[in-house]
């Protein structure tokens, strides 16, 4: 059976000087998240952004694909700590998301750092969100670090 999650979004006004809020209607674990056009292409000021809530979903979807790939290897981790960075940008007459960084730091008993680093790239590829970006958002590993 195929897992569904909700979200819903409601926005006021024009582009620039309106204002919306995001709400997590399956896990209701959030409602009422401030979200501006200021928020997306200047400081977040309190607020959050979709490209926000995208690198949140990239980096626990990486953890947990990780964290598979490092079981299957016979070497569960004690701990994962994951930065997604999701970039927005104009380009061109628009805006999209140009880019995701992932960064990740791992404390993995009796693993090499070879071995780490092989996971997380099977990781990067083989994550939901990284396929569901594949094609169309550059995805970097740009930190692999093991304690």
């Amino acid at each position: 059976m195929a897992a569904e999650r909700i979200a819903t979004a409601t926005w006021e006004g024009s582009l620039a000087e309106g204002q919306g809020r995001i709400d997590l209607e399956s896990s209701g674990l959030g409602s009422a998240l401030p979200v501006t056009w200021a928020s997306r292409t200047e400081q977040p000021g309190a607020k959050t952004s979709p490209e926000e809530l995208l690198a949140a979903a990239h980096a626990s979807c990486f953890s947990m694909a990780l964290s598979h790939q490092l079981t299957g290897k016979g070497h569960p981790p004690e701990r994962l700590d994951v930065r997604a960075n999701a970039t927005f940008d104009k380009v061109g007459d628009g805006f999209r998301v140009t880019g995701v960084r992932i960064s990740v730091r791992g404390r993995v008993p009796g693993i090499d750092a070879d071995t780490f680093r092989e996971a997380a790239n099977a990781a990067k590829e083989g994550c939901p969100i990284s396929q569901a970006l594949k094609g169309n958002v550059p995805i970097e590993l740009e930190e692999v670090t093991l304690e």
